[in-house]
């Protein structure tokens, strides 16, 4: 069975993109989670993961890290990871790709933090940037591909990716114009990402750098998270 290295849920938005994946299309695996230290968690990470991040993927001893690598080693073995018809899957690899590599600002600017609501500060023109690009790429996709997912009637690889946008949009009241604003509800309902929000909620652990990127980031409105 895979194992799946996770940081804490309610902050690892990388961890989260495969293990949603997995989750919602039954791919079995162990989940093993180790929570952020204080500063650096490379030594930490690096006993289980080479790049001394999270998430790592080990299979039969083998080590699989980066999220995007991850997904494309599950594509491999199992099926509904990637969309079956070629245009689709290459919007969708695009798509995803785009998110793996771009939206800075909103990285920065709205840091993953599942149980807490923030009232944000004005947003820099970076964000609005990256929220107008949020929208026009979700309009398009479910425009090609008729929805309700980014590339057609499954949820899939491209969607997880965008998995972490939707607490994003829950935590800071992001908004997106036309069938784009319906989306993160959508991903929200799902029965894997309700599974994670739970647990993240759970979560006692506090790192100080991941609370201070959050209470940069606005007013802290109401924290929905258990206590020790």
């Amino acid at each position: 069975m895979y194992v799946l290295h996770i940081g804490n849920k309610n902050y690892s938005s990388w961890s989260l993109r495969p293990w949603v994946l997995m989750r919602a299309l039954g791919i079995r695996f162990e989940e093993r989670l180790t929570p952020f230290p204080t500063g650096s968690s490379f030594s930490l990470f690096r006993s289980f993961s080479p790049n001394g991040r999270v998430p790592c993927l080990i299979d039969d001893g083998w080590a699989v890290w980066d999220s995007l690598s991850i997904v494309e080693y599950l594509a491999e073995r199992h099926e509904g990871v990637w969309p079956a018809d070629p245009k689709a899957r290459a919007w969708a690899r695009s798509a995803a790709s785009e998110m793996h590599s771009s939206f800075t600002a909103l990285r920065n600017l709205c840091p993953m933090s599942c149980g807490v609501r923030v009232k944000p500060l004005p947003m820099s023109d970076a964000l609005k940037h990256d929220i107008f690009r949020l929208g026009d790429l979700w309009n398009d996709g479910l425009a090609r591909f008729g929805g309700p997912f980014l590339a057609g009637d499954s949820f899939g690889s491209v969607d997880a990716f965008f998995a972490p946008v939707a607490f994003r949009a829950q935590s800071y009241g992001l908004t997106f114009e036309g069938a784009a604003a319906a989306y993160p509800k959508r991903l929200l309902d799902l029965p894997a990402m309700r599974e994670w929000y739970a647990a993240g909620l759970a979560e006692t652990w506090r790192e100080p750098d991941h609370e201070a990127e959050v209470r940069a980031s606005g007013t802290i409105i109401q924290d929905l998270r258990a206590t020790a």
